[in-house]
């Protein structure tokens, strides 16, 4: 059995992602820990992807702080030996692919996609599942929005679960 595609994102209150320098620092203030739907996703996350604009972001950090280990996929238009980094995986191509290779690397458990492109193509392109959100009290005015994609169809999404600013959407089929 094949896992679900999972958008897992932490957001600032006014629907920012990275701040105008694309700094992420400002997600680690506010009321400290991660939550128990963080937690979920975390241990039910059998491979990762993300864009290369979050690898220059995050360097070779791996994902959750370290505490996750697996396939972590890097999508990329560019010729990923400028910047290799051994652990990754790079891949190219049509989103449709890449998600499969990914779903593919996660084995039975979740793929997880963040970042700001990649869960963008994989939403519009109907293969995102379920959308688990953070929002950390701050106020960036301005920075990468969490989705900003003009002249696209509303997406319809059913709330799961919630917990404090932490939530959990089903992609409406």
């Amino acid at each position: 059995m094949s896992g679900r595609v999972i958008w897992h994102m932490t957001m600032s209150l006014d629907g920012f992602i990275g701040d105008r320098d694309d700094g992420v620092g400002w997600m680690f203030l506010g009321d400290g820990g991660p939550s128990g739907l963080g937690a979920e996703v975390v241990a039910g996350c059998g491979a990762f992807l993300c864009g290369g604009r979050l690898v220059e972001v995050m360097g070779e950090n791996r994902p959750y702080g370290g505490t996750w280990t697996g396939p972590i996929l890097i999508y990329t238009h560019k010729d990923p030996a400028t910047n290799v980094v051994p652990e990754f995986t790079y891949v190219s191509g049509d989103i449709r692919d890449v998600v499969a290779t990914g779903l593919q690397a996660a084995g039975s458990k979740d793929l997880v996609v963040t970042g700001g492109a990649v869960p963008r193509l994989a939403l519009e392109a109907g293969l995102v599942d379920e959308i688990v959100l953070h929002i950390s009290p701050v106020l960036l005015g301005e920075g990468t929005r969490f989705y900003d994609s003009p002249g696209v169809s509303p997406t319809t999404l059913k709330v799961l679960t919630s917990e404090g600013l932490n939530f959990r959407f089903a992609v409406a089929r």
